[in-house]
């Protein structure tokens, strides 16, 4: 890895300019230099994988270790293994550093604009000229906060997800969390077993859950069946494992999800949330389901149905937009909710050479869909 000297003038030109050094900017760059192609990665950050740097401790991934490395490096790590954050981490630096990748940190590009031959990438340190661009910002740039009524009123503590660290802060409070996708079932479970005096989760759609293992097998590994079956047959496998795994959770409060796994991946991005501990603390009455959030009247938390609560820490799990807007909003690559309407080797008509990785997912994860779309990407280039 080698980081590229900051303040380049407009005249400095790459075959490639690769948008983020995350998972998705890393492994897109690598294959991109396999093929021959000059290519430069812009961080906003001061290493790579800067954003998962700052992640809650106890993290790991969702994805075995296995099925989440990028391509023309394993991970190393046992076929059971979820890897934990500082593992990943340590993995992605590695990765950069094996396939001597030239980064630019602490720049941000803030536009782009097509040219006659290629790109300029406008950014915090200057310009630069590139025959290609890939965009690889990740799914989670921007955390997203719903604009509930009265949200201004609250006198307690109401932060996002993105700010959690430990569940010290917790300890012995009231706690509301707001969301119950991977994070917040995964965080719920957390601060409840950390010593949060009460916890209940505030559920707008049931989510589909998966078991980290069963019977000590991982149930990541699972998804790569799923993924082969035609969608039907893979929601109705996802249900019956689901209430193999827990039974019916409706007495608990937690309604089976309104789509299957495999078609809530499809539409929406999203894949099963996974159950670390959530399950058998709602079964076990130490973290209550509760109806979705409406809004608030000054200590007082509004749900659907009428209900009051008055939690004192409010944690929103309520999930990240990508932010890609000023980057390339004018541009018209973009759908009505700020997605990239191309893929990988995908490309639009009036923006011949701008490439997205890491926005999409399928039933394994986005980190899965990450190896095959970076080497997708490269034999296009």
């Amino acid at each position: 890895m080698r980081s590229e000297a900051a303040g380049l003038s407009s005249e400095a030109a790459w075959d490639a300019v690769v948008i983020g050094a995350g998972p998705a900017g890393l492994g897109s760059a690598a294959m991109l230099r396999k093929r021959g192609l000059t290519v430069l990665v812009l961080e906003r950050g001061s290493a790579p994988a800067w954003s998962w740097r700052s992640r809650y401790q106890s993290l790991h991934l969702n994805s075995l270790g296995w099925l989440s490395s990028l391509p023309g490096l394993r991970g190393g790590w046992d076929w059971r293994r979820y890897p934990s954050r500082d593992e990943w981490v340590a993995y992605l630096q590695r990765y950069a550093f094996h396939h001597e990748l030239t980064i630019r940190f602490e720049t941000t590009a803030r536009r782009l604009d097509r040219e006659s031959e290629g790109w300029q990438i406008e950014t915090s340190e200057g310009n630069l000229r590139a025959g290609r661009v890939v965009v690889a910002t990740g799914l989670d740039k921007v955390p997203f906060v719903p604009s509930w009524p009265g949200r201004e009123s609250f006198p307690g503590s109401l932060i996002h997800a993105a700010e959690y660290r430990t569940a010290e802060p917790f300890r012995g409070k009231d706690v509301l969390v707001v969301g119950a996708n991977t994070t917040g079932v995964e965080l719920a479970a957390e601060i409840r077993a950390g010593g949060a005096k009460r916890v209940r989760v505030a559920v707008r759609t049931p989510p589909n859950l998966l078991a980290r293992y069963w019977y000590g097998f991982p149930m990541h590994a699972f998804s790569l069946i799923l993924n082969a079956l035609p969608t039907p047959l893979a929601d109705r496998m996802g249900r019956a494992g689901q209430r193999r795994a827990f039974g019916d959770l409706t007495p608990y409060g937690l309604q089976p999800a309104p789509a299957g796994i495999k078609t809530n991946v499809l539409r929406r991005g999203i894949g099963p949330a996974i159950d670390c501990g959530f399950v058998r603390a709602v079964k076990e009455g130490a973290i209550e389901v509760i109806p979705a959030v409406e809004g608030f009247d000054g200590a007082r938390v509004r749900l659907g149905g009428g209900g009051m609560i008055e939690p004192e820490i409010v944690l929103a799990a309520t999930g990240y937009r990508r932010g890609l807007e000023e980057l390339i909003g004018h541009l018209g690559v973009l759908d009505a909710e700020g997605r990239p309407r191309i893929h990988a080797d995908g490309e639009l008509p009036g923006a011949p050479g701008l490439h997205f990785v890491g926005y999409r997912s399928n039933v394994s994860g986005p980190l899965h869909q990450i190896r095959s779309d970076a080497r997708r990407l490269a034999k296009a280039a």
